[in-house]
């Protein structure tokens, strides 16, 4: 039985691809270095900030701790200018809500922006726990946060259906014993959660109603 939802943050609940783009373009061109295409990020993301910088500096690593600081000062205060919650989202977690399910997030985004940015677009109440990346916690694909979330919420691994849209998500679900749902709407393609090994692939946020009622 299901009793729990864990959801990854960027390309899963909400939209935040434009903001995070638009932030480290900026702190490229403070340093003369090339910058991206909103779609290449799709592909940049997933691992963390300072996996995104080393990504986006490219050979230039001496320059990637200075990047990374300019891009997460710039993060902090604007990642809510373009980014939205994905249509279907705030439907469905007041429907997960009404069931009594225990809602929680995960993502590899730094802890405050994880609670800023879910703080300013779902309010309190639907969240049971809220975790984003933190000092001496391994990132995703580790399963060790994703664990250690089914703990605090006091439910077992195969209790809990964890949403994601890369193989990062559900490399880590599939890690912890949970229930690793890939999502069609985020930042990858089908084929990448496929391969990944997916347990179950949805295209719309209501479908997860349905899977509940059928996991036993």
């Amino acid at each position: 039985m299901i009793r729990g939802v864990l959801f990854d943050l960027d390309g899963t609940l909400v939209n935040t691809l434009d903001d995070i783009a638009s932030a480290m373009n900026r702190a490229l061109r403070l340093h003369g270095l090339k910058e991206y295409a909103v779609k290449e990020y799709c592909y940049l993301v997933g691992n963390g900030a300072r996996v995104l910088t080393d990504r986006a500096v490219g050979s230039r690593k001496d320059l990637a701790e200075a990047v990374l600081k300019d891009y997460q000062a710039y993060y902090e205060t604007h990642n809510q200018i373009v980014s939205a919650p994905y249509s279907g989202i705030p439907e469905l977690l007041r429907a997960l809500r009404d069931q009594g399910m225990i809602c929680m997030v995960l993502s590899n985004k730094p802890d405050a922006d994880t609670r800023h940015v879910i703080a300013h677009y779902f309010g309190d109440g639907l969240f049971a726990l809220v975790n984003g990346q933190k000092a001496g916690v391994p990132l995703k694909p580790d399963p060790t946060a994703a664990l250690a979330a089914a703990r605090e919420a006091g439910l077992s691994p195969d209790e809990i259906l964890y949403l994601g849209d890369t193989s990062v998500d559900v490399t880590c679900a599939r890690r912890a014993g949970m229930h690793a749902v890939g999502v069609t709407w985020g930042f990858r393609e089908r084929k990448e959660l496929e391969e990944a090994g997916a347990e179950y692939i949805i295209d719309r946020p209501e479908e997860t109603l349905q899977l509940i009622a059928t996991i036993l």
